[in-house]
């Protein structure tokens, strides 16, 4: 599915520019030295950013800036909800271990979405760079994007916080549990 042809209405957009300046300056801390307008000036320019942006929030990921990339001019969004995003959970990892999986099916992979909603799965040092933003992840935890010499072995990574430290695991690409879902990037 391309994400190029999905455009907002002109009030979907207005509607989600106003929630994401709400969060944004809810939460000034994650983005320090960013100034809004700057933010929605390339947000309004970018109607497929938009749509990707519209569906990290309808599905719970709550996005919001965390960075400026000073190279290509990109401010950085991730999901910042306090929990996996809810309408991404239950989730295995990728098409190819929903493939292999010969019974008791998910709806759905982890990045096979995320490549429908035009966003990139978290790496590991991005989760953790998110982390040291606030807490997130204390009842749930997230696929991260997995090297592909663990996936090539049938594995994939997530993380998660406990204990106030953030932790890396693995598990068999095709499980997939109720609480873990993933968090996105998205590059506008």
């Amino acid at each position: 599915m391309s994400t190029t042809k999905k455009k907002l209405t002109n009030a979907q957009q207005k509607d989600l520019i106003e929630t994401l300046k709400t969060r944004f300056e809810k939460n000034k801390d994650r983005h320090k030295g960013i100034e809004w307008a700057k933010v929605q000036a390339r947000l309004e320019g970018s109607p497929d950013k938009l749509w990707s942006l519209q569906e990290m929030e309808r599905t719970g990921g709550e996005p919001d800036v965390v960075g400026f990339d000073k190279k290509t001019g990109e401010y950085i969004f991730y999901d910042c909800a306090a929990e996996s995003p809810a309408g991404r959970r239950s989730y295995c990892y990728d098409k190819a271990a929903l493939d292999a999986r010969k019974e008791h099916k998910p709806k759905h992979s982890a990045a096979a979405l995320a490549a429908e909603m035009g966003i990139e799965l978290l790496t590991e040092d991005e989760y953790r760079s998110l982390q040291e933003l606030g807490t997130f992840d204390l009842k749930t935890s997230s696929w991260v994007k997995t090297p592909a010499g663990i996936r090539k072995l049938g594995g994939a990574l997530f993380c998660d916080r406990r204990y106030n430290t953030v932790f890396t695991y693995h598990n068999g690409a095709e499980s997939y549990y109720a609480a873990r879902g993933f968090r996105g990037s998205l590059r506008v």
